[in-house]
């Protein structure tokens, strides 16, 4: 756009110069052909005159306004005055065109162009010794080039308004766009946090506080560690709640390193559930980033959340394995398995492997999924990932 206004400008600025070159160079030949008397001083004030209405014009252009038709008609007038006086002053006709396309509506172009076209080629015939069709065909072709050229300049102009008037359009929805994209991406994340964090401790805790219910009569310091652990696991679910909501690390990766986090994981689920959950780890540890350290964990937190509500097994293992290249985590039970194809469609089961899913393409990840009806699950996520040094 700044081009465009810039070119326009520099346009205005050859146009209004050559005008005043046309004018100079038209009363230098006059003086020169008839010197200073005779019609002469006539000649000089006249074009003394329209270089002064001219000028003034240009000079206070914006603030003219709507009187610009007016400016120019005078600039006309005196105009016609010098080219019946002296009709050498024809071809200063040619920068006119240009200040009358801009001024004038189409419709007053017309005649007005005409009228300037017509007044040339009399002023030229009247100079002639004979009759020349060039007299006549030059100021037409000049009126008609300079009519289109600037005619297709307006059009670009108008074009380009339009165009950029389109692109601001766009931005503003492309931002809406964005805004709205940002709000569904923050509340996939969230139900991924609350579905692997909230939702796996409350059925922790509400294991732990079915179990201490059970034992109450029967073996009361029993029943008391259930409701100590119950007590721990409401904890740890409102210092992750709040993790999410700040949208800081995972607390339980504060102090711990991943390993040590999924073994005290297992080990409270393991008395949740009242089932054997291992833990083991393969390979040589060496430190993850933060993100990939967090998305394990969710992992494992959603994968033995449905071991502990859908799988009703008596042992479940969790492994981690450190590759030079990658970690893999395995979750294995020995519980009623299922069908991976229609569990992904439905259920509750489906919703957390869809967010599993979810955690692994934003980490360039994979996931794998083994079972059928009655012969249990096996889980394996794989994550690619650089030692931090």
């Amino acid at each position: 756009m700044r081009s465009h206004i810039g070119a326009a400008t520099r346009l205005n600025a050859a146009m209004h110069t050559g005008f005043f070159l046309l004018l100079a160079a038209s009363v230098a030949r006059f003086v020169a052909g008839h010197g200073l008397s005779g019609a002469t001083p006539l000649i000089l004030v006249l074009t003394g005159t329209l270089a002064l209405v001219y000028a003034a014009g240009v000079l206070s252009w914006s603030a003219l306004g709507r009187l610009r038709p007016v400016w120019l008609t005078v600039v006309i007038v005196v105009w016609l005055a010098l080219v019946v006086a002296a009709p050498s002053f024809a071809w200063c006709a040619v920068p006119l065109f240009f200040v009358c396309l801009q001024v004038l509506r189409s419709r007053t172009v017309v005649v007005v162009v005409a009228v300037l076209t017509v007044a040339t080629i009399l002023a030229q015939l009247r100079i002639a010794s004979g009759f020349d069709p060039s007299i006549v065909l030059a100021p037409v072709a000049v009126a008609l080039m300079a009519t289109m050229t600037f005619l297709q300049l307006d059009r670009d102009r108008v074009e380009l308004g339009d165009l950029v008037k389109d692109l601001l359009r766009a931005r503003v929805e492309l931002a809406q766009s964005q805004r709205l994209a940002g709000m569904v991406q923050e509340r996939e994340r969230l139900a991924r946090e609350i579905h692997d964090v909230l939702a796996q401790g409350l059925s922790s805790m509400r294991m732990l506080l079915q179990a201490a219910q059970r034992s109450w009569d029967t073996d009361l310091e029993l029943a008391k560690g259930h409701v100590s652990r119950a007590v721990d696991a409401a904890g740890d679910n409102l210092a992750e709640a709040r993790r999410f909501v700040s949208g800081l690390g995972s607390p339980r990766l504060d102090s711990a390193d991943l390993a040590a986090t999924l073994e005290d994981l297992v080990e409270q689920v393991g008395f949740a559930a009242m089932h054997v959950v291992r833990f083991e780890t393969s390979g040589t540890p060496y430190p993850l980033s933060s993100e990939v350290e967090a998305s394990l964990l969710r992992i494992a937190q959603s994968a033995l959340a449905n071991v502990s509500d859908h799988a009703g097994a008596s042992e479940a293992a969790v492994t981690l394995t450190y590759l030079a290249d990658r970690v893999v985590l395995d979750v294995r039970d020995d519980g009623v398995g299922f069908d991976p194809a229609s569990a992904r469609a439905s259920g509750d089961r489906g919703h957390g492997l869809r967010m599993i899913g979810e955690r692994l393409a934003e980490l360039g990840g994979e996931m794998v999924v083994e079972s059928a009806p009655g012969e249990g699950t096996a889980l394996a996520v794989t994550v690619p990932t650089r030692e931090v040094r």
